[in-house]
C-alpha cells in the first residue's frame, strides 16, 4: 500500500534528523532513540481533512436529509399505496426526485461519504422546483392553460389534502426544502 505524501515527508525528516545526530554525537544509539521518540511516527492513512468534530456535524446533516427523504418516500407510498390516493402527474414527477434522494443519501450516510451531496442536490432542486410549481397550481395562482394534469387525477384537486386542511404539495415542498437546506450546509461544511 502506497504511504500518504505527508507520511513519506515525516518519515524523511525522521531519517534525516537521526542521520544528523549520528554524525554529532558518537553516541548514535541513544541519539536515535531520542529523536525517534519525539517525532511523530508516519502513518500509512491520510489525516482526517475535516477533523473529527466536523465529520460528526457533516453526518449529522446527511443523516438527517436522508431522514426527511426517507420519511417523504414513506408518506407518498402510504398515501398512494395504503390510502388509495393516486397521484397526479406533477406528484409522479416529485417522486421521481424523492425516491432516489431516500437512496443516495442513505448510502452516503452509512459510508459517511460526503460525495453524495453532488448528486442529491440535483435532484432536490429539481423536485423543489415542481414542488413550487405544484403549490402555485393548488392555489390556483397559475393559469389553467399551464396546468400539466390530463388523465387521472388533478393536480389541483382539493382531495390533494391530508387531515383535511394541508396540501399535499405543500408537505412536499417543505420537504424538498429542508433537504436542500440541509444538503447546502452539508456542502458548505465540506468546502471550509
Amino acid at each position: 500500500m502506497a504511504m500518504h505524501p505527508e507520511a513519506l515527508r515525516r518519515r524523511d525528516a525522521m531519517t534525516s534528523t537521526m542521520a544528523q545526530a549520528d554524525t554529532l554525537d558518537g553516541s548514535a544509539g541513544r541519539c536515535r532513540v531520542r529523536h525517534f521518540n519525539s517525532l511523530p511516527m508516519p502513518t500509512e492513512h491520510p489525516p482526517d481533512q475535516l477533523g473529527g468534530h466536523r465529520v460528526q456535524r457533516l453526518w449529522a446533516l446527511l443523516f438527517l436529509a436522508w431522514l426527511v427523504a426517507l420519511l417523504a418516500t414513506a408518506g407518498a407510498l402510504f398515501l398512494g399505496e395504503v390510502m388509495g390516493m393516486t397521484p397526479c402527474v406533477l406528484c409522479w414527477y416529485q417522486r421521481i426526485g424523492m425516491f432516489p434522494l431516500a437512496v443516495i443519501l442513505g448510502v452516503g450516510v452509512f459510508w459517511a461519504d460526503a460525495r453524495c451531496i453532488r448528486y442529491a442536490l440535483p435532484l432536490a432542486w429539481a423536485g423543489w422546483g415542481v414542488a413550487v410549481y405544484h403549490c402555485l397550481i393548488f392555489w390556483g395562482l397559475v393559469a389553467e392553460g399551464l396546468v400539466p394534469c390530463g388523465k387521472g387525477s388533478s393536480c389541483a384537486d382539493a382531495d390533494l389534502q391530508v387531515a383535511g386542511f394541508v396540501p399535499i404539495p405543500l408537505l412536499s415542498l417543505i420537504a424538498f426544502t429542508g433537504i436542500v437546506a440541509l444538503l447546502w450546509f452539508a456542502e458548505r461544511r465540506t468546502k471550509t
